[in-house]
């Protein structure tokens, strides 16, 4: 990547069976190096000299429901969530540390499959979609959905992966 130094990535399993998480790590690079170049070709400001730091932690259903029912006030689990370490809007600056992108593993691979798609390519789109989060893109109005949708579309064309929303409404 020129032009930025792209985001240094910090993997933390807390809760439930990860399997391989290497690979899993990779695949996040992967996932936000590509994410990363996106961003740079849009609004974004330039990224600071040092890689700002992304914590990916990797939970299970019981965990990732605490954490919505604590946050959300949602006593149930979901796929991703996402908390910036500061307030950041679209095109905005990023400070030295983005934020957390917390995944759920059993919530992901029953929608993989439900979806018939492979979980690591659920995988990569959520941590693309948790990624925008902490860049101040949000799906809550249609056409800040369509937004975000759009960009999470050409990231993962980018890698080969083809497009999650397909004919559906924005999320």
């Amino acid at each position: 990547m020129t032009g930025h130094p792209g985001v240094s990535l910090a993997v933390s399993v807390e809760a439930g069976e990860w399997g391989d998480v290497e690979a899993i790590e990779a695949l996040a690079r992967t996932a936000l190096d590509a994410a990363v170049h996106d961003l740079a070709t849009l609004e974004v400001q330039p990224f600071p000299q040092e890689a700002p730091e992304v914590s990916l932690v990797l939970a299970d259903d019981a965990m990732m429901a605490e954490i919505n029912k604590q946050w959300r006030h949602q006593p149930k689990p979901t796929n991703v969530l996402s908390f910036p370490a500061f307030p950041l809007v679209p095109g905005g600056k990023p400070g030295p540390m983005l934020g957390d992108i917390i995944l759920a593993r059993e919530t992901i691979e029953r929608e993989a499959g439900d979806l018939g798609k492979p979980t690591n390519e659920h995988i990569t789109h959520l941590i693309i979609h948790g990624f925008l989060h902490l860049f101040g893109y949000d799906h809550i109005e249609n056409n800040d959905a369509e937004k975000m949708e759009a960009i999470e579309t050409r990231i993962l064309a980018s890698l080969g992966i083809s497009d999650p929303y397909g004919d559906t409404e924005p999320v």
